[in-house]
């Protein structure tokens, strides 16, 4: 079976486009998988797993059906990678835990982090919301484990700083459910937003302005601050 760019469907080069360089293939086989994950994001985040087809997905990507088999052979392989996509970059703004030890600077960041995600990436998100909503059908393995063990890490730096007076003693559970579902508010009910902003998405000025709200409301919600340990030390 040919790909998706760089060859017609009898194996050989496109049409107007020459012999395909192997230092090409890579670069095509990349652009082919972009397309394809862009265009199931949107078919899953408006029809769902059960609605959606990969002939739908095909024809939002520009492709044909068997191309897209190509890469992907069902359309529960091409979900699933959808929703690991979406949860890899959600996890690469948790580096923040790791990378400060002040939680006002790590707390900060992966708020900060989260709401950007949810504006550049609404569609991945409300494919996980619904996922989720509908008892996680397909991933519930993942959840098991890959989910489970990275919130037990982040619970984990949470309770430290708990244990060293920086932050009020909260459930750190808890504390991750609420900035998950208010930064990915922004994402999932991102038109309830616009409408109620007068029927237009939020400007960078309110943006800004939304994630310094946020933030401050967390923050200040479990009494982080910089000076917190020193404060407990003193008395």
């Amino acid at each position: 079976m040919s790909e998706a760019r760089g060859t017609d469907e009898t194996g050989g080069p496109a049409r107007g486009q020459g012999p395909e360089r192997p230092g090409n293939r890579g670069a095509i086989r990349a652009e082919n998988e972009r397309l394809i994950l862009k265009a199931a994001e949107e078919v899953f985040a408006e029809s769902g797993f059960r609605g959606a087809t990969t002939g739908m997905i095909a024809e939002r990507a520009g492709i044909p059906k068997a191309n897209l088999h190509y890469y992907f052979p069902t359309k529960e392989a091409l979900y699933r990678r959808v929703v690991e996509h979406i949860f890899n970059i959600w996890l690469d703004a948790a580096n923040s835990f790791d990378e400060n030890d002040d939680p006002v600077d790590a707390l900060t960041s992966y708020i900060s982090k989260k709401m950007d995600i949810s504006r550049e990436h609404p569609t991945g998100s409300k494919v996980w919301a619904n996922e989720i909503l509908h008892r996680a059908p397909v991933i519930q393995d993942y959840l098991e484990t890959t989910l489970r063990d990275w919130t037990a890490s982040r619970v984990a730096v949470i309770r430290r700083w708990i244990a060293d007076g920086r932050i009020a003693p909260v459930d750190p559970h808890h504390l991750l459910y609420m900035i998950w579902a208010t930064t990915q508010h922004y994402a999932d009910f991102n038109h309830q937003i616009a409408t109620l902003n007068g029927g237009h998405p939020l400007d960078e000025e309110q943006f800004a302005s939304a994630k310094r709200t946020v933030t401050e409301i967390i923050l200040t919600g479990i009494g982080a601050r910089a000076d917190r340990s020193a404060d407990k030390t003193d008395t």
